[in-house]
């Protein structure tokens, strides 16, 4: 899967729930995904807060696979900016 599809399951949440603040998930080489509002752009712009990720990783959190504080946890994914915005992913991956 990549950025593009993710990015289509994502609008489906943002749709139903859009975001107060932004939010960047940096895939280094792969790309980068910003949500806001109830935008998903593959773009890299500035963001309230950013997860680092790999691709593979950020396809297993959509999923459900990856359990997003435990990969905080082993540095699976790490975090800048407003963490507390962060948090709010939550409620798109339901």
């Amino acid at each position: 899967m990549g950025l593009d599809e993710i990015a289509g399951l994502l609008r489906k949440g943002l749709e139903r729930k859009p975001l107060s603040d932004s939010i960047k998930f940096d895939c280094g080489s792969d790309g980068q995904l910003v949500l806001s509002g109830d935008q998903a752009m593959l773009q890299d712009i500035p963001a309230d807060c950013t997860i680092s990720l790999s691709l593979a990783n950020l396809e297993k959190l959509i999923k459900g696979k990856l359990n997003p504080m435990m990969a905080f946890a082993t540095g699976k994914l790490k975090v800048a900016g407003d963490m507390t915005v962060a948090m709010k992913l939550s409620q798109l991956l339901k």
